[in-house]
């Protein structure tokens, strides 16, 4: 079973502007890919696979203009792709609604880690690409610090690692997988019988369930409410 958790990240100023150039990268490569799946079904041609816009997005990123997309990690603008794919192929699926294009002023904020090279301490998260140097003193701007210790599990597999910003802060959400609550069900059935000594006698217990007001206790609260009730009147 897989546990959704999410964390508030408390991220320098530094790291907030590394954020944001994430975050508008992934929402550029998410448009992109829209717009070369719009323009290839007015076209009259088949679906385009991520794999193939992936690929074209790669020797785009080599062209003069666009070389600032090599800033940010590449599993962000991949990711990003692949969903404006996915948000395609249910459209025409009959799942969801015709994919809209994302606004920088109306969309949230948010991008994709990669959950095999994402790295969790109790206390920190590893963003991939803030950094790119060896020294230490540079190596400090991929950790964010979390805002709750200990709340992501760093011994599991993780999944769908995403960072998003709610207009006041920035937050890490992931999936982790958990088999604490797993039951086994159970097709025994349990025959129930009700009486009136006995409030019930059920097939998987030697002991019927004794009716409550059979007891000698609440016989003395109801004698003791008919009086009161006469002194009333």
């Amino acid at each position: 079973m897989i546990k959704s958790i999410k964390v508030m990240l408390v991220p320098n100023n530094k790291q907030k502007t590394k954020l944001f150039q994430y975050a508008n990268t992934a929402r550029f490569a998410y448009n992109w890919g829209l717009a070369r799946e719009n323009e290839n079904h007015k076209l009259g041609n088949k679906f385009l696979s991520d794999n193939d816009l992936r690929k074209e997005f790669t020797q785009l990123k080599k062209t003069e203009g666009y070389r600032w997309l090599n800033d940010v990690s590449n599993n962000v603008t991949k990711q990003a792709i692949k969903d404006a794919c996915d948000s395609y192929k249910k459209f025409f699926k009959g799942y969801s609604q015709y994919p809209r294009f994302k606004s920088k002023r109306k969309s949230k904020p948010s991008f994709y880690q990669d959950n095999c090279k994402i790295k969790l301490t109790n206390t920190h998260i590893k963003v991939e690409g803030f950094s790119s140097s060896k020294k230490k003193n540079k190596q400090k701007l991929n950790w964010i610090r979390l805002a709750e210790s200990g709340r992501i599990p760093t011994d599991v597999k993780y999944s769908n690692p995403r960072i998003s910003f709610d207009g006041m802060n920035w937050w890490i959400s992931i999936g982790i997988e958990d088999n604490s609550v797993i039951q086994e069900p159970s097709n025994n059935g349990v025959g129930i019988d009700l009486g009136v000594k006995d409030l019930a006698i059920c097939s998987d217990r030697d002991n019927p369930y004794k009716n409550i007001n059979k007891t000698s206790k609440i016989k003395k609260i109801e004698k003791k409410r008919r009086r009161l009730q006469r002194q009333i009147s």
